[in-house]
């Protein structure tokens, strides 16, 4: 007898906790709340808010919540809500996150229930829309939240759920996302152990799980560059200098940092520059352009360099053309880093709830997410939940005005979730 439970203990030890197939009335609950769930993406991808603006958003989160008894907190980074759900038994806590807020990106797709919602951004009208997928990510756990809080008998210790605003990045001169969270205590009383958080893919089939260990997101950096010139007539360039032109040399240079300095055998890295605003006449050459872009990097060292390459760049090709050039620089995110040990931990739940032909192994991609702060204070496990229709061959991109997501893939996620905190607080 000795000897079994010795054997027994090293195959553990070996090959980590195992995990028992989805308790049937958790899973039976799962299903009959999936109309809901889809109900409340498509109440959010009708009426989307943008970052730091979530206030409606923020109510309807937090009356549900309310509405299953649990403690809740709003007002958290601004329009961030907090639900509180201890167990009937003692343990640790998990935090599962969900990010709440949308874009500015005009609809054009053909959904019932597309946004029709409009502002003003940076000084511009624009349609708002959940172009990312958060709409279904605060369904899922919303879902999760009212799952688990009818099977408190089986969790062993709280789950936190977080529900984020700002993830794609606050309005300039405002703090807000993670960050902000994290620096308001949401990660205290009670202290989490670990955190998981989720994204839905649009480019993955329904049904299937992408993850990947260790690294998986990139850093994201902002740049502004101000270059100064000397206005003139567009008649005589040869009478001033001219800042759209050396906003263009200062472009290519920029990827000759990529193509020809930065290691990618090692990681990937990517430089864009999405906006350039420069003069108000066709025949009259500006004083000055700005242009604004992102650094994406998945290596610190790479980081590095490319950042000083940049300042460096922007400084020297503006004074060979006769004018003057600044960067300025503000973090987005660090990379999304997927504790090791908890990725290991938690596989055999992914594969037990989808199946282990349906968990891929992903590679890293230069996508940014603030989910990456959490992870830096706490082990955290994020991974891709698929949205498209299997079958579908031109999905589109994520931030696209035509994104969409097949709500079929939304049953899934609140699976995953609802075993990844139970399973966790069991082992």
């Amino acid at each position: 007898m000795k000897r079994l439970l010795a054997i027994s203990a090293l195959a553990f030890f070996l090959v980590g906790p195992t995990y028992a197939q989805m308790d049937k009335d958790v899973l039976k609950d799962i299903e009959n709340i999936e109309s809901k769930v889809i109900d409340w993406r498509h109440h959010f991808h009708q009426n989307p808010e943008l970052s730091n603006r979530e206030f409606n958003t923020a109510k309807k989160i937090a009356a549900h919540l309310e509405s299953l008894g649990m403690e809740v907190q709003t007002g958290i980074a601004k329009t961030g809500v907090v639900g509180i759900l201890k167990g009937d038994q003692p343990g640790k806590v998990v935090a599962l996150r969900a990010d709440i807020d949308a874009l500015p990106v005009t609809e054009r797709n053909d959904l019932p229930f597309r946004s029709e919602v409009t502002t003003t951004f940076l000084d511009k009208e624009t349609g708002v829309m959940h172009a990312c997928g958060h709409d279904t990510h605060i369904s899922i756990l919303m879902g999760v939240a009212e799952v688990l809080s009818k099977h408190k008998d089986k969790i062993k210790g709280t789950v936190k759920f977080i529900f984020q605003p700002a993830e794609e990045g606050p309005p300039p001169g405002e703090e807000g996302g993670a960050k902000l969270m994290i620096k308001e205590g949401v990660l205290k009383n009670p202290d989490v152990d670990a955190i998981f958080g989720l994204h839905i893919n649009s480019g993955t089939p329904v049904g299937t799980i992408k993850y990947k260990s260790g690294g998986t997101m990139a850093a994201v950096e902002r740049f502004v560059v101000n270059v100064k010139g000397k206005q003139t007539h567009g008649s005589a360039p040869w009478s001033g200098v001219d800042p759209i032109l050396i906003s263009a040399k200062i472009i290519d240079g920029f990827q000759t940092i990529i193509s020809r300095e930065s290691p990618l055998v090692e990681e990937a890295a990517v430089i864009t520059v999405g906006k350039i605003t420069a003069g108000v006449r066709f025949n009259i050459i500006p004083e000055s352009a700005e242009m604004i872009g992102t650094v994406r990097t998945l290596d610190p060292s790479m980081r590095e360099l490319i950042m000083r390459r940049m300042t460096e760049m922007a400084g020297d090709i503006a004074k060979a053309y006769g004018g003057t050039a600044t960067i300025e620089w503000q973090n987005n995110t660090v990379v999304t880093y997927n504790d090791p040990a908890l990725t290991a931990q938690m596989l055999p739940t992914l594969e037990g709830v989808a199946g282990k032909d349906n968990i891929q192994l992903m590679k890293a991609t230069t996508g940014g997410e603030d989910f990456s702060y959490f992870q830096e204070v706490v082990p955290g496990f994020y991974f891709f939940l698929g949205g498209m229709t299997p079958g579908n061959t031109q999905p589109f991109p994520h931030h696209t005005p035509d994104f969409k997501i097949d709500d079929a893939g939304l049953l899934l996620g609140v699976k995953a979730m609802t075993q990844v905190a139970i399973d966790y607080l069991a082992n």
